[in-house]
């Protein structure tokens, strides 16, 4: 019966083929639209780091004096050095790294090849087994290499195929500015989109990955300055970044557990109350927002492209308020042919079936030509200046809800006019041929 239905269905597109094309095209104009959108604002707000992002904190403190700014109630984004180095050494989580944001200028071993700047981050031992960060070649420094200053470089495999035509450069040597790093480890490819731990420290949140991995104790003993640094007090020496009371060190911390992370909380107010009693700080502020939580307080996704996506869908809703009206035209234009149908023993359900059959078919075609449009509207946007230009693609999961979407808009244009088809009585219609 359905094989039936799906021939009926198809004379009756054939037989109007402008009114077909028109409806077909009304719904792909609006799944291309929305299915646009929703790709990239999926892209923008997806989960960085899905097997781990349940158990990574961001801890936060307010250092600042008690009058700066009272009616603020959440604390700084970021830390001072001390109090980044005072909850790294404390070891209350499994692992706990600090980190900030540089540009570092690299000078190729080559002879006549100019020096170039590359994205880095200055950071601890434990950023990368806390993230999970994946090596081709060696492995990240020790603790104790950090806390020594070592001259130790872990680089990204893109900067290793730029430098070394991507063969295992570990041991080999990378100057950066006037000192020479040894090698000891290649990432493979890593770059979590959006880059969460670059958020509010001064990087981009999209786009390639950081280049170069250096310990943060030697990049700040060789005066390599933060990317964003906000100072919350006058005074100090700003060249001495150990000292200075200014905020530019994120630091994440990596609780398995519902448990730990209620302790490490406790921990948290109770270093705060420890500073206070120390004159160091004034404020008992503290949050420790989870990975997801914290890009949300930190509005990572542009405002204009969720208002872009309920528009999307907004216009999606007008094409197929538009289906509707179509498909009832033409079902009042067939009112005969329903009737005779009706008049030889076909049920308002047959009826209904084949409308909605027929309905289908039209938003089958609406998502293969809706999926071509998503197509340009996404080579569209790649083509933008944005930082996350060149990350809008159309993965298999969105190429499947684009079916999803279609057929779901289909059937909701195509409910009222079978409906309306279903209930017309036979006899006059029968009278009226």
């Amino acid at each position: 019966m359905f094989t039936y239905y799906i021939d009926l269905a198809l004379r009756s597109l054939r037989r109007n083929t402008v009114l077909t094309a028109l409806m077909v095209l009304a719904l792909a104009l609006g799944i291309g639209a929305s299915i646009t959108t929703l790709t990239v604002l999926r892209l923008l707000s997806g989960d960085p780091l899905p097997a781990r992002s349940a158990q990574l904190y961001y801890p936060q403190v307010d250092p600042r004096p008690a009058l700066d700014d009272p009616s603020r109630a959440r604390p700084m984004p970021a830390m001072s050095w001390t109090d980044a180095m005072n909850l790294v050494n404390a070891r209350k989580a499994r692992y706990q790294a600090a980190m900030a944001l540089t540009q570092a200028k690299v000078m190729p071993a080559k002879t006549g090849e100019r020096p170039f700047f590359s994205d880095a981050v200055m950071t601890t031992a434990d950023f990368f087994p806390m993230f999970d960060v994946p090596f081709r070649y060696g492995s990240g420094w020790s603790a104790g290499e950090g806390q020594a200053r070592a001259r130790v470089v872990v680089i990204s495999d893109a900067l290793n195929r730029k430098l070394f035509a991507g063969a295992n450069s570990v041991g080999r040597t990378l100057r950066i500015r006037d000192h020479d790093f040894r090698i000891v480890g290649v990432l493979r490819p890593w770059s979590p989109q959006p880059r969460f731990y670059a958020v509010w420290l001064g990087g981009r949140s999209y786009g390639d990955g950081d280049g170069v991995f250096l310990p943060l104790h030697t990049a700040v003993a060789d005066k390599m300055s933060p990317n964003n640094l906000n100072c919350f007090a006058a005074g100090g020496d700003l060249n001495d970044l150990t000292k200075a009371p200014c905020i530019w060190l994120g630091v994440w911390v990596d609780l398995p557990t519902a448990s730990q992370a209620r302790a490490y909380r406790g921990f948290l107010d109770n270093y705060v109350h420890q500073q206070i009693a120390l004159g160091r700080m004034h404020r008992t502020d503290v949050a420790m927002p989870d990975l997801m939580q914290w890009m949300r307080e930190s509005h990572v996704v542009p405002s204009d492209v969720q208002l872009q996506t309920w528009l999307a869908f907004g216009f999606l809703l007008i094409c197929v308020v538009n289906t509707v009206g179509l498909l009832l035209a033409k079902c009042l234009k067939r009112s005969q042919e329903i009737g005779v149908r009706r008049a030889l023993g076909a049920s308002r359900r047959a009826v209904f079936a084949q409308f909605m059959v027929e309905a289908s078919i039209i938003g089958l075609a609406g998502g293969l030509l809706g999926l071509l449009f998503a197509e340009l509207g996404l080579w569209a946007i790649r083509q933008q200046p944005a930082e996350y230009a060149d990350l809008a693609h159309l993965d298999l999961g969105m190429f499947a809800f684009t079916f999803v979407v279609a057929l779901v808009s289909s059937l909701l244009a195509g409910v009222l006019p079978a409906w309306r088809a279903s209930v017309l009585a036979p006899a006059p219609q029968l009278k009226a041929s």
